[in-house]
């Protein structure tokens, strides 16, 4: 593990094209980051609920202070995360590419 911490964790179902250049799935398990490297893998886990998920940096955000991650619609479910929207959340650095 190269790095972990705590935030809010928010979710995104709709975009174009994310900042890596392809297009947005909402359907994938892929998240937004300000800073971690592209494809970073990343496991996400709902302090509320202790389910997690592992998913890969393909786009920068979120830009609203005290979340430092925008999940995809399929990650932010598979935490069961998706009624309240916004969740605390702890993540661990898995492997940078």
């Amino acid at each position: 593990m190269v790095r972990t911490g705590s935030c809010a964790a928010s979710y995104y179902a709709h975009g174009q094209t994310t900042a890596s250049g392809e297009p947005f799935d909402p359907d994938a398990l892929t998240a937004a980051h300000r800073t971690l490297p592209m494809g970073t893998r990343v496991r996400v886990i709902n302090k509320n609920n202790g389910r997690s998920v592992t998913v890969r940096i393909n786009d920068r955000g979120p830009f609203v202070g005290g979340r430092c991650l925008d999940l995809s619609r399929a990650a932010m479910a598979k935490v069961g995360g998706t009624g309240s929207g916004v969740i605390p959340v702890r993540y661990e650095v898995l492997a940078r590419t």
